[in-house]
């Protein structure tokens, strides 16, 4: 990982943004950092005989992985998610904690579950329309017990990342997008889906790859999730062996050339306009 941290220096340098970006990959030693409490189990099977307690699952036990990971690029840790502890009923599915998905969530984020205090998020039209992007998003099951999202210094050789994810506002993510669209050749090659925070982060990047798709993902457009983002802050997912050829071409891409560098004078006009030159 030593050559791609120096490589990611270089990209950093070259779009003139200060954050470095986050790795997510599996482990089954628990990571020091940020993740939920442990709670309610969510399966099918579970929900099915009424065992989930809902209230809990609301209530005091509810942890959001964006959130986590938010307070994880503060302190420079981990955030983390396991089956056991897993805070989220979405966030578990979309991190691969356990299939199938939930009815309940299917509801929730869709037209509400009558009966219940939950009325729903209404961010698609119809359990249909949920059922559908749930079954098309299809996250691969967690091969080990945590899903880790940490800082990409703290990788290794042995134990690469799964997918680089990086924070960033939208002028460094247009040169973010430009790389890949010369990376790849494909003017289809940055998706943005509708998602959950956590799965742009995690879900997508994974089952495009899984598909032979080389796609970047778009995300940061989760309602429920923006309040653990900056304000104007997108975030943009990459398969590794996408970022790694990523990092090959960029000394030939736009990158480099005039008309970046004329572009790249606005990430320092938002970074003075925020004056965020850290996450704080």
């Amino acid at each position: 990982m030593k050559a791609v941290m120096k490589q990611t220096l270089r990209l950093l340098e070259l779009l003139g943004h200060e954050e470095a970006p986050f790795g997510v990959h599996y482990s089954d030693a628990k990571p020091e950092g940020f993740g939920p409490r442990e709670g309610e189990l969510f399966t099918r099977e579970r929900e099915r005989t009424g065992q989930i307690n809902w209230a809990n699952a609301f209530g005091n036990n509810f942890s959001c992985l964006v959130g986590n990971i938010w307070l994880a690029r503060k302190k420079k840790k981990a955030a983390w998610i396991s089956h056991e502890a897993c805070g989220c009923m979405g966030g578990g599915f979309y991190s691969g904690m356990y299939a199938p998905y939930l009815e309940t969530n299917i509801l929730y984020v869709s037209t509400g579950i009558p009966g219940t205090p939950f009325e729903g998020e209404h961010y698609l039209p119809s359990p249909e329309s949920m059922r559908a992007f749930m079954e098309d998003i299809a996250p691969p099951l967690a091969p080990k017990k945590y899903c880790v999202i940490k800082p990409l210094d703290q990788f290794t050789e042995a134990d690469p990342p799964l997918v680089v994810t990086f924070f960033a506002r939208p002028e460094v993510i247009n040169g973010l997008c430009s790389l890949v669209f010369y990376a790849t050749g494909d003017h289809h090659a940055v998706a943005s889906p509708f998602s959950a925070g956590c799965g742009s982060l995690i879900a997508w990047p994974l089952t495009y790859w899984r598909r032979g798709e080389k796609r970047a993902v778009l995300g940061g457009f989760d309602i429920s999730a923006r309040r653990f983002l900056k304000t104007d802050e997108l975030t943009f997912a990459v398969p590794f062996p996408l970022y790694e050829h990523m990092l090959a071409v960029m000394e030939e891409s736009a990158l480099t050339r005039g008309t970046w560098a004329n572009t790249r004078k606005k990430v320092f006009k938002s970074r003075r306009a925020w004056g965020d030159e850290s996450v704080s």
